[in-house]
């Protein structure tokens, strides 16, 4: 479980979480949307350690993170995957040795070991036989597998999404939203997806949370998501410039 309790956020004068309430419980796919640059980045952010709220706490099975230090945070993050928006991928590296990066650096797993993982982590994905190549010889769609082999490569509890299906049209959009639910599936993976795309959303959460205006203002599975009369999930979920979000 991960408990999210009034987390705020500032950068300068810029408020950005505003005391930000949340659980993600074991086993389900929550997915945060909202507008781009309302903060949902930044909550992942904190949510695997590599932001900490200027006022509030986060729980990860129970242990609060905003008081552990790097090598407790470290420890901690082996727990998770994630997916960054652009996939992240080191152009110098191949395949092989971006899938099996997190293995190679944490584990002492033998070379041989490391390489039938990779093999067996690329196939989950729809990859299998491109160890060899380079993030430049990949299409769009297979950078985002690669870099979701890797996020799970390591057989995290968690796995974070940034803009899953950000970049890439719709059918490979859908590939990966398939994707992400047959992980969640097979592995028994806690998801937690952030994205303005609400087709996905819809599709593989489980429960939806709105971010706007620095805090969680909305929560609900997907089909009291489509059904409610929330004035500002309304006119995001529909996509209307008529309402009370600004068109800025």
């Amino acid at each position: 479980m991960i408990e999210i309790k009034d987390v705020h956020k500032n950068f300068g004068e810029n408020q950005v979480l505003r005391g930000v309430d949340l659980t993600i419980q074991k086993g389900e796919t929550m997915v945060v949307i909202g507008r781009s640059g309302c903060g949902k980045s930044v909550l992942l952010k904190h949510i695997i350690g590599l932001l900490k709220p200027d006022r509030g706490k986060i729980l990860v099975d129970g242990e609060d993170i905003t008081s552990s230090n790097e090598g407790q945070l470290n420890k901690l993050r082996q727990k998770f995957g994630m997916l960054f928006q652009a996939s992240a991928l080191f152009d110098s590296m191949t395949v092989d040795e971006n899938v099996g990066l997190g293995l190679r650096e944490h584990t002492k797993m033998p070379e041989a070991e490391i390489k039938k993982k990779v093999g067996e982590t690329l196939k989950l994905v729809g990859l299998s036989g491109i160890e060899e190549k380079k993030p430049a010889e990949l299409s769009g769609g297979m950078k985002k597998r690669v870099g979701l082999a890797r996020a799970i490569a390591m057989d995290p509890e968690y796995v974070l999404y940034d803009e899953p299906t950000t970049g890439i049209d719709p059918i490979m959009a859908d590939v990966i939203n398939e994707l992400i639910i047959n992980l969640r599936n097979t592995l028994a993976i806690t998801s937690i997806a952030v994205t303005h795309d609400i087709v996905s959303a819809y599709k593989i959460a489980d429960r939806i949370a709105m971010l706007y205006d620095g805090k969680i203002i909305f929560i609900g599975t997907p089909e009291e998501t489509k059904n409610t009369d929330h004035p500002v999930v309304r006119q995001f979920i529909e996509g209307s410039a008529q309402g009370p979000i600004p068109a800025l």
